[in-house]
């Protein structure tokens, strides 16, 4: 059997995974990104799973029913690990970031918001993909589209995305249905989606349009960010809380309403769930207390555990 990233994940654990509060401490959104990729390979680096970095933009993992011709024999031979060799197509999958800036992302029980955390995500993705030679777009919406930077590999290119990721948004609602319709026009050539948003929104309209992704062949992966107060509910005073969309507030004794929160919350996270199994599509839960150099782990670790098979593109 060869290495995994669950073979390697207790290796790069023990306190080796970034602070958020540490990390949220640093101004510059870029440095930041920066920092969480190189302090993930570092710890890769250290791992099992040595030389990954390589092997994973030139290789995919072996599944059954592959054309031989593509397996590396000489792989084979010096680490009894079963890759095949990539074609053109996987080696230059073009990515987009769909990145949610509506109200809701503005929560915050730490000392840094949904949509703080969010953006270093995508930053940090946008980094990554950068590095490993892949080309990486961004669209930002709230209620609308507000910036949309086709997917390129370019000098400069990284940093407009950068800038871009840094903008603030003044609307009071949300729309998931309209930029999800808008990329599908927008974006004709196949390639990977990561959608960055809390959710919060009536999910009504969320399976059809991804749908819609998942049948033009874009790789889709949902990002769901909460934070820590959302999912536990655990205020204990008597409080006024405002709808950060509509502006209503609304007083709770969180003690007699944190049953029915939790599970109203809990059917609102089932069924997003239950929605990308059934369009098989990644679905990934962050907390703004998590590491985001387990994002990064995540994501890869479900990349190779998914193996695409090589898809040709027309000409």
């Amino acid at each position: 059997m060869s290495p995994s990233l669950q073979d390697a994940r207790p290796a790069v654990s023990g306190g080796s995974f970034l602070d958020p509060a540490a990390l949220m401490r640093i101004r510059n959104l870029e440095l930041r990104a920066q920092v969480v990729v190189e302090g993930f390979w570092s710890g890769m680096h250290r791992s099992p799973f040595h030389g990954f970095s390589v092997e994973f933009t030139e290789y995919r993992p072996y599944v059954v029913g592959d054309d031989l011709r593509y397996l590396d024999w000489r792989l084979v031979a010096r680490s009894d690990r079963y890759y095949i060799k990539k074609f053109e197509d996987e080696t230059n999958l073009p990515s987009h970031l769909l990145l949610d800036l509506s109200p809701s992302m503005n929560f915050k029980s730490l000392g840094w918001s949904k949509r703080d955390y969010a953006a270093t995500l995508a930053a940090t993705f946008s980094q990554f993909l950068h590095d490993q030679g892949d080309a990486v777009g961004l669209l930002t919406f709230d209620d609308r589209v507000r910036d949309y930077l086709p997917s390129k590999h370019r000098k400069g290119h990284l940093r407009q995305i950068m800038l871009a990721l840094e903008k603030q948004s003044s609307a009071r609602t949300t729309s998931l249905a309209e930029p999800l319709k808008r990329i599908v026009e927008i974006v004709r050539r196949r390639g990977m989606m990561l959608l960055i948003s809390d959710l919060l929104a009536p999910l009504e309209d969320l399976e059809k349009n991804l749908g819609h992704l998942a049948a033009c062949g874009h790789d889709v992966v949902v990002f769901q960010v909460l934070d820590p107060a959302e999912t536990t509910f655990q205020f204990q005073k008597a409080t006024r809380f405002e709808d950060m969309e509509s502006g209503r507030d609304l007083y709770l004794n969180p003690a007699a309403a944190r049953e029915r929160y939790l599970e109203a919350f809990g059917k609102h996270q089932s069924a997003a769930k239950s929605l990308c199994e059934r369009l098989g599509i990644a679905f990934h839960v962050l907390t703004t207390d998590v590491p985001l150099d387990i994002a990064l782990f995540e994501f890869l670790r479900d990349r190779l555990a998914r193996g695409r098979k090589p898809v040709k593109t027309r000409r």
